[in-house]
């Protein structure tokens, strides 16, 4: 496995030989593959942080993210949805600058 991102809250590793994503967040080490992991990043981005911060009402502050054909669920408060953000951000521009700099040196020696 090969560490993609990582902060001190989580990480997100890439294993080339079970072709999927572990996700380290929150106490729990999740495997998912490309699919899934873009449904995680996409249901992150839809929870809206700056309208539950705003929220009078007396509900908790937590979020579930559930994604549909996929085995994982997590609760979380929005302290842990910012830092999971932070994680998934960090990973997916990892994955372009990969890709970008793949991309130059197929260039160079092609």
């Amino acid at each position: 496995m090969t560490e993609v991102f990582g902060t001190d809250k989580g990480a997100i590793f890439q294993c080339d030989t079970d072709r999927c994503w572990y996700v380290d967040f929150a106490g729990k080490f999740a495997r998912f593959d490309y699919r899934n992991l873009l449904k995680l990043r996409k249901a992150v981005y839809n929870v809206d942080i700056e309208k539950a911060l705003l929220d009078d009402s007396k509900s908790p502050d937590v979020e579930i993210i559930f994604i549909c054909a996929c085995d994982h669920c997590y609760v979380l408060t929005l302290i842990q949805i910012i830092a999971l953000k932070e994680i998934l951000e960090g990973t997916f521009v990892m994955l372009e600058l990969n890709n970008i700099l793949h991309d130059r040196l197929q260039r160079i020696y092609a």
